[in-house]
């Protein structure tokens, strides 16, 4: 067999590291306070968020969850995930698919600042990062306690995005793994900046013995990245 479940559990609480925003310490409760001229508030990018049952029927919130103020792993392989740059307020919603031949999660998280340029800034540390990833990383087996995991391999590309008038980049990476343990998981993390806010939406599917890329993938993220920024213009 290729990944255990409790496995696939793991990985899964590793890919959650942005919880769901109405956990207690994500965000204040309080409406938003009256915001200056065409900035974004908090509660607007809470309420442009995608719900379990807009994303699908069996999507529903992650059962465990990492460290609220931490922001997904960028460069993938056994990176550690970037800080999340300071001056922001963070707000966030994760959701997760899980089933027998795999899984699906969806993080989204903004970083809502007090102007337009600490999120410009913040944008650019993000970049920073993204620019220092590895094209291509190689993780042997692992197998722990908890975690019983195949090589494989990992690729990684940053492109340009823009989308709806947002702008930033993309971070996308195809895991597979070695042959004896068919499997691959796709994921693609979007970091855009529009007005006082940056929006780090990550999608990912997994797939279990199945050594092939998920074919819906590329449509998937760009349509639900596209469906929250539309949301809030």
């Amino acid at each position: 067999m290729f990944v255990t479940a409790r496995t696939l559990r793991a990985a899964l609480t590793a890919a959650c590291a942005v919880v769901v925003g109405l956990a207690a310490g994500c965000s204040s409760d309080d409406p938003d306070p009256a915001p200056d001229a065409g900035l974004i508030g908090v509660t607007t990018m809470r309420g442009a968020f995608l719900q379990a049952a807009e994303i699908g029927p069996t999507w529903s919130a992650p059962q465990q969850s990492a460290d609220p103020q931490q922001l997904v792993s960028f460069c993938g392989g056994t990176s550690a995930p970037p800080q999340v740059p300071p001056g922001a307020e963070l707000v966030s919603a994760s959701f997760a698919d899980e089933g027998t031949k795999g899984a699906q999660t969806l993080h989204q998280t903004a970083l809502v600042y007090p102007d337009e340029a600490a999120a410009q800034a913040g944008q650019a540390l993000l970049r920073a990062v993204a620019d220092k990833c590895q094209k291509s990383v190689s993780v042997p087996a692992t197998v722990t306690a908890d975690r019983n995991e195949p090589a494989y391999t990992e690729t990684v590309e940053v492109r340009p995005l823009d989308e709806g008038g947002w702008s930033g980049f993309v971070i996308v990476r195809h895991k597979l793994y070695e042959a004896a343990h068919p499997g691959t998981a796709d994921t693609a993390v979007a970091v855009l900046t529009s007005r006082n806010v940056v929006l780090v939406d990550t999608y990912a599917i997994y797939r279990l013995n199945n050594a092939s890329a998920s074919p819906g993938f590329e449509n998937d993220w760009q349509r639900l990245v596209g469906s929250v920024v539309q949301r809030v213009g």
